[in-house]
């Protein structure tokens, strides 16, 4: 039991992103999916659905997973900006390599959406990590 607590409390921050990850692509598909029963088109839908599930992943990211202590109005907006931003970077990239497996190499669309999930997810944590929510004291250095 000793060395599960360790390692729970070894890779917390994954854990937890991991986790908060999960239910931001529940958020995701339910936004998504109540947007389209309520006649909205598949843009709108998508738009709403994103917008909305990047917002929960930046509040729960923040307090939860990478713990930023960023104070201050315009302080929280620059890193909220930042967030969106590297979301829509990644997602743009991850889009171009499904474009690439599916229409270049013309490989199956699912294995290329899982490799492209994986990139994503990958960027977006280190992302998070190094860029977005640094810990103080590598700010202080």
């Amino acid at each position: 039991m000793r060395a599960v607590i360790e390692i729970v409390r070894k890779y917390r921050m994954q854990i937890m992103y991991l986790i908060f990850g999960g239910l931001t692509t529940l958020v995701n598909i339910v936004v998504y999916t109540g947007a389209r029963w309520s006649h909205l088109s598949i843009n709108i839908a998508y738009i709403l659905a994103w917008i909305l599930s990047v917002l929960f992943a930046y509040l729960t990211n923040r307090k939860w997973v990478f713990d930023s202590q960023t104070t201050g109005l315009a302080n929280i907006l620059l890193e909220m900006v930042k967030f969106f931003f590297a979301r829509l970077a990644t997602g743009v990239v991850g889009y171009l390599i499904l474009l690439f497996g599916v229409h270049v190499l013309h490989q199956n669309d699912m294995i290329w959406n899982i490799i492209q999930n994986i990139f994503v997810i990958v960027s977006n944590y280190v992302l998070s990590k190094l860029m977005i929510f640094r810990l103080k004291e590598k700010i202080e250095k």
